[in-house]
């Protein structure tokens, strides 16, 4: 059995008032009407439907790239460079294969194919895997030895891959999980180190990005963080100032070209139901990371990318390959790259037969690869070695929906049990995935649409259900534009022609550069973007969920939007309109927070004093800067996610009520003397399921206060 690599463990800008700009602005915002408004809580089920799902073709979540879909293979697999898998990777669309396996990468010496302390397969050395690359027509994601190497070795490697071979290898992680050394007690990635801290990692990570980037300036390099939210995210090791990436991402920042981090829904009893449940927390998690590089990077903030190098149903053990493991396949991989990840790395190739369990009437394996090995666990074997389990169709179903080029666009379900998933694709079509959780009932869904009309046409549609043995087009169903039927337990995805004359290939205006965040403050951001060839204005309109609305607009490439609330978040896109008022598809998402009031009559400050993972412990202060005293003081925030809350406290009350915190002085508290001249503090226990990002405004007896 091949081992696993892991243990168990509104605004507007300068505009003259033409009228026929005025006319263009009336046209564009005619076919932008659905999408204005306030935004409802969720779409409800249409007469007859069991479930509503609203698309915006005019809300972009991102572009997907050329590699969205990854996997990994690992040096202990003899199987990894079958031809059979690279024709299986290259039917599934898959761009990114990772290599040379997981934690082995800290043990793998390139130049003499071995792995001291590991066992390592035959014909699996970097030649016989770049072969399996390219016939699979994807880039390779390569790991350079940290726990055991140097950046001389890593140097040499990027010599021969890209200098000596000319694979033109592009992508190189520094290390693995490098984060489980051993210096936050649990400890099964391999460190030579004898400084195993965070701080020696960031030094290191620059020297090897200065030793291979010397060879080719033109690869990228990958630093590895820990996901928000999980261990150990929020521990400060001993001797540190601050927890794993808040000490790495600040001293590497201008040296990285993307960051790795690996997600697991849960250890090796996490059934697939249940990872599918936790699937919510994991864009919370992903926003964290770019909140974190945005802190430290600044206006550099979009050159670092997110990969998320890892991703499974659980750490390995049992209920890895039965049908709903597809399901949370297909689910994972649209969460994370809808959320920011320009890359999604299944865990793994092949992996090896573990604990049989049986999960929706058929056999589950325990096998953490989308393949089969063809290993066996006493008078239990699995199917024919290669043979695809569900997550293979899972991933492979994602590719239906959309490939290099297409846009991501937001898409709501009213049901919990029902995904959607939806991208406008290049040629102007809608293609809309939908993932029914429901083990025992089909479910009827209505579909309704913003910013595009489809045609008469018949949609193309496309199953993997009960009974599937590969992802099925579907002729004889009575599926239309508006409405669809998905069998429990079952993906489902959609594909539309638009309306002629209608959506983005009809408008003369090509799509607008993604924005940039200019200038910030409290109320106003000033945005540009680069500019569209046929734009005649341009409408800067953010989304909430799938509903959007027009917030600024101008003749030029660049608005400042004003009046917005200080400490809270806004996601934004542009829009193109042509002379006749067409639109075109929309910009790439730019998400900020506004700050908070540097002339404020209070100020705060919210210090994290220690934390381990899924807890914490904060102190608050308050300074009253006004020119009069205050007695009976209360202070407000909102958590910016749901998995946060108050525990217990001290010298203060509390109350929650969801999000929203409310904090009054202790009874026999003094006033808050004016202008600083004393203060007021409290502290509590806090706990967090999955990220813990600060709070981004404070309110004293209602007025915003500075700091944070």
């Amino acid at each position: 059995m091949a081992p696993s690599h892991r243990p168990p463990h509104p605004a507007r800008g300068g505009l003259r008032p033409l009228a026929r700009a005025a006319a263009v602005l009336a046209a564009a915002l005619a076919l932008l009407s659905t999408t204005a408004g306030p935004a409802p809580a969720a779409p409800r089920a249409a007469d007859g439907a069991d479930v509503d799902v609203r698309v915006n073709a005019q809300a972009s979540l991102g572009t997907l790239t050329g590699e969205a879909r990854g996997v990994n293979t690992a040096i202990w697999d003899a199987h990894m460079n079958d031809p059979e898998v690279a024709d299986l990777m290259k039917a599934a669309d898959v761009g990114m294969m990772r290599y040379p396996g997981g934690s082995y990468a800290d043990i793998y010496h390139w130049e003499t194919h071995t792995a001291p302390g590991g066992y390592v397969a035959p014909g699996t050395g970097f030649d016989a895997f770049m072969g399996t690359v390219r016939a699979t027509g994807a880039q390779p994601m390569l790991i350079a030895n940290y726990g055991s190497g140097t950046p001389e070795e890593a140097a040499g490697w990027v010599r021969y891959a890209n200098v000596t071979k000319k694979y033109g290898a592009k992508y190189w992680e520094i290390g693995n999980e490098i984060y489980g050394n051993g210096h936050y007690g649990s400890g099964w990635e391999h460190d030579d180190h004898e400084d195993k801290s965070p701080r020696e990692y960031a030094r290191q990570v620059r020297a090897y990005a200065a030793a291979m980037k010397a060879v080719d300036p033109t690869v990228k390099i990958g630093a590895v963080l820990t996901s928000p939210g999980e261990w150990p995210d929020g521990v400060v090791g001993a001797g540190d100032s601050g927890d794993w990436n808040h000490t790495v991402l600040p001293a590497v920042a201008d040296v990285i070209d993307f960051v790795s981090v690996h997600w697991y829904a849960g250890g090796g009893d996490t059934t697939a139901d249940d990872a599918l449940d936790r699937l919510a927390k994991l864009p919370g998690e992903l926003r964290e990371v770019r909140n974190q590089i945005d802190r430290v990077a600044g206006a550099d903030s979009p050159r670092i990318k997110i990969a998320l190098s890892e991703i499974n149903t659980n750490t390995g053990g049992a209920r890895l390959t039965a049908r709903p493991n597809g399901l949370f396949a297909a689910d994972a991989f649209m969460t994370a790259l809808e959320n920011g990840v320009f890359n999604v790395d299944w865990w793994n190739t092949h992996n090896g037969i573990d604990r049989i369990t049986t999960v929706d009437g058929e056999t589950d394996y325990g096998d953490m690869g989308m393949l089969s090995s063809g290993t066996c666990s006493g008078e239990v074997c699995e199917p024919a070695v290669n043979t695809p389990f569900p997550p293979y169709y899972g991933m492979k179903m994602t590719g239906e929906l959309g490939t290099a080029g297409d846009t991501m666009v937001a898409s709501e379900s009213s049901a919990q049990d029902v995904s959607a998933h939806a991208v406008l694709r290049r040629d102007g079509r809608l293609s809309v995935m939908l993932v029914n959780r429901d083990p025992d009932a089909a479910r009827t869904v209505a579909l309704d649409y913003a910013g595009f009309t489809p045609s008469a046409t018949a949609p193309e549609v496309s199953r993997y259900a009960r009974g599937d043995d590969d992802i099925t087009e579907v002729t004889d169903g009575d599926a239309s534009a508006t409405r669809v039927t998905v069998p429990p337990y079952a993906l489902l995805t959609v594909t539309l022609e638009p309306e002629n004359g209608t959506g983005p290939a009809a408008s003369a205006a090509a799509t607008p550069g993604t924005p940039r965040l200019e200038a910030v403050t409290d109320t106003t951001a000033r945005l540009s973007w680069d500019g569209a060839t046929g734009a005649a204005r341009y409408l800067v309109q953010e989304r909430d969920g799938s509903y959007t609305r027009v917030v600024g607009e101008s003749t030029g490439t660049s608005v400042t939007l004003r009046n917005l609330p200080p400490g809270t978040p806004h996601t934004v896109n542009v829009l193109a309109s042509d002379a006749s008022g067409r639109l075109s598809g929309p910009s790439a998402p730019l998400t900020f927070t506004t700050g908070t009031p540097e002339d404020a009559a209070c100020s705060v400050t919210y210090h994290r004093d220690t934390s381990w993972g899924n807890g914490f412990v904060a102190t608050v202060t308050v300074s009253n800067l006004g020119d009069t005293p205050i007695t009976g003081w209360t202070v407000d925030w909102d958590w910016p996610t749901t998995g946060q809350s108050v525990s217990s406290w001290w010298n203060a009350t509390v109350h929650q009520t969801g999000s929203h915190v409310r904090v009054t002085a202790p009874e026999g508290a003094g006033a808050l003397a004016p202008d600083g001249g004393s203060t007021a503090s409290f502290g509590f226990v806090g706990a967090n399921d999955g990220p813990n990002p600060d709070p981004a405004a404070f309110r004293l007896n209602g007025a915003v206060c500075s700091g944070g």
